[in-house]
């Protein structure tokens, strides 16, 4: 049996994400991702202009007159939501945490996929694999990714984005599209970034908090790594410290940048203090004038 409030939760978060993906994403979602390649449909007349090598030559000898193949879209797709759940995740210096966040942007993806008739998968991790469901379709199903989404308090408080792409490997035998949402606060996950990239659609939703770009001046306090434990002072006053300090977040984020785009791969980044809405569109648009 569910508990009330959290029924409530995941209800207020299915109102609103599937409210976003009727009036805007269903549309971007399904002009981006490519089904697995191109089914045979039927024979029909050949009309001026059809491509010859269509035509189909046992039809057309027997009717007497030519016939072309006629091919569709393999339009299903397994779509899978990468979500690190680690205790990074639990900053938060704006209305929502990065987690909360981080939920409401796989839930709009999910609500979209199957929209699209697309099965949905969910892998949960923080140093480990903390929930793997399997890909299915319908709205039941996605219900279930959200509720997992929102309440699997996590084993492990670390990140590793290695575990979570080898274990994806594992169990998706066949292309799919990956949606990793994480704030990438890791290291030596970029062999198995390559690796999956090679066999799958993969885009990188990286959410920040403004506070990890821009530290607010609060004077000099104590700060706790959430993954580590690790205590330490910080004199957010002190401008050298604050300047050395921003310089150094941001050319890493500079590089995480360079890095991403160097292995062809999509980076959204999105910051906690702003609607999620703009960028994702940004990306589907940008995206789609590829294809």
């Amino acid at each position: 049996m569910i508990p009330k409030k959290i029924f409530q939760k995941v209800k207020r978060i299915e109102i609103k994400t599937r409210g976003l993906v009727n009036d805007l994403f269903g549309g971007e979602y399904h002009s981006i991702f490519k089904g697995r390649g191109m089914t045979f449909s039927e024979v029909r007349e050949y009309n001026p202009g059809d491509d010859i090598r269509l035509i189909d030559w046992n039809v057309t000898a027997r009717a007497g007159s030519p016939f072309v193949k006629v091919f569709e879209e393999e339009r299903e797709l397994t779509v899978f939501l990468l979500v690190d759940i680690s205790s990074s995740g639990k900053f938060g210096t704006g209305s929502q945490l990065k987690k909360d966040y981080s939920a409401e942007i796989a839930s709009v993806l999910g609500f979209s996929a199957i929209k699209n008739n697309d099965k949905v998968g969910l892998i949960l991790f923080s140093d480990i694999v903390e929930k793997y469901i399997v890909p299915k379709k319908g709205k039941t199903h996605v219900l279930r990714v959200i509720r997992e989404l929102l309440f699997r308090d996590p084993i492990g408080s670390k990140t590793s984005i290695c575990q979570a792409l080898d274990y994806l490997l594992k169990v998706a035998k066949r292309k799919c599209v990956v949606f990793l949402i994480s704030d990438f606060l890791d290291d030596n996950y970029l062999t198995s970034l390559k690796v999956v990239n090679k066999k799958h659609d993969i885009v990188a939703i990286q959410i920040l908090d403004p506070a990890e770009l821009d530290f607010p001046d609060l004077g000099f306090f104590k700060v706790e790594d959430p993954e580590t434990g690790e205590m330490f002072w910080i004199d957010t006053s002190s401008k050298k410290m604050m300047k050395e300090l921003k310089e150094e977040i941001s050319i890493k984020q500079l590089n995480f940048k360079k890095r991403m785009r160097k292995f062809g791969i999509d980076l959204v980044s999105i910051s906690t203090d702003e609607d999620f809405v703009d960028p994702l569109l940004s990306f589907f648009k940008s995206r789609e004038k590829r294809n």
